[in-house]
């Protein structure tokens, strides 16, 4: 299979660059299956329910979330309806709408596994642990037997936490990405196992930016230490950034990956 993950949507400029630039590398790359990170994609802050219907009208087949699932009051009812948005594994304990993974139809009837958890290290809140929440996932959902591929999006700060989740799952998971910081990494690689894994997939939003947001609040904070008005994201032209496998469906292996970067300010990449 082929397959395109997007890192984290960051408001206008992010949503505009997957309606422009999505059906088009569909076609080009010949993407048997798209998952697109939208935890950001309305107003920075969350995901709507017509931001969420615009996204998946432009080609992706399952939008994840994150640590702002609900930020967006209407996404507590409308992921109830919507299978193919998912919230994080661990986002809370007790009874939490929504699903932490699903098991998707790729092109050709081929089942593929996407599942998010949330890191705990220097999150704001004390996540349930993301490990044993993705055990029991991917060992109930052995890749190359039920699923001919398993998707894992680490949703969290630190580095070393989504390289750790990437080592547990390598051999079970056919690719673990993480989300959440905004900056793509330069660590593309198929682990010993045979799992694709990037530290961090990246944004799709403008780069001209703090992560995203218009430069002037974030750095003002940064210099005096004072707010002084709320952040917004930034508008200019985004840059899709991501990561992009290809798959053995016999074994549920990757057996390559390439970063991605479409349009904008940053340096083009992709499977060209």
């Amino acid at each position: 299979m082929r397959i395109l993950f997007l890192g984290d949507v960051m408001g206008r400029a992010g949503r505009a660059a997957i309606v422009e630039r999505l059906p088009k590398l569909r076609d080009d790359w010949r993407l048997d299956f798209v998952v697109v990170n939208c935890e950001n994609a309305s107003n920075g802050m969350g995901l709507s329910a017509a931001h969420a219907k615009l996204l998946l009208d432009a080609g992706a087949d399952c939008l994840t979330l994150g640590d702002h699932a609900f930020d967006q009051k209407d996404m507590l009812q409308f992921i109830q309806t919507e299978p193919r948005i998912l919230r994080p594994l661990n986002f809370a304990q007790g009874d939490v709408p929504g699903r932490g993974h699903r098991v998707f139809e790729a092109r050709g009837g081929r089942k593929v596994l996407v599942t998010q958890v949330l890191g705990q290290v220097f999150m704001k809140r004390p996540f349930a642990d993301p490990f044993s929440a993705i055990d029991a996932v991917l060992k109930s959902h052995p890749r190359g037997g039920l699923v001919q591929a398993s998707i894992v999006d680490i949703h969290c700060e630190a580095t070393s936490e989504k390289m750790g989740m990437g080592h547990f799952c390598d051999g079970r998971a056919t690719l673990v990405v993480g989300t959440h910081t905004h900056v793509p990494t330069a660590d593309t690689q198929i682990l010993p196992g045979g799992t694709a894994f990037q530290s961090d997939a990246g944004m799709c939003g403008d780069y001209d930016s703090v992560i995203g947001m218009e430069k002037v609040e974030p750095m003002r904070r940064f210099v005096t230490g004072m707010a002084k008005s709320r952040f917004t994201p930034a508008t200019g032209e985004a840059t899709l950034s991501g990561v992009y496998i290809e798959t053995d469906d016999r074994t549920g292996t990757a057996t390559r990956i390439e970063m991605v970067r479409q349009g904008g300010r940053l340096a083009q990449a992709g499977p060209e």
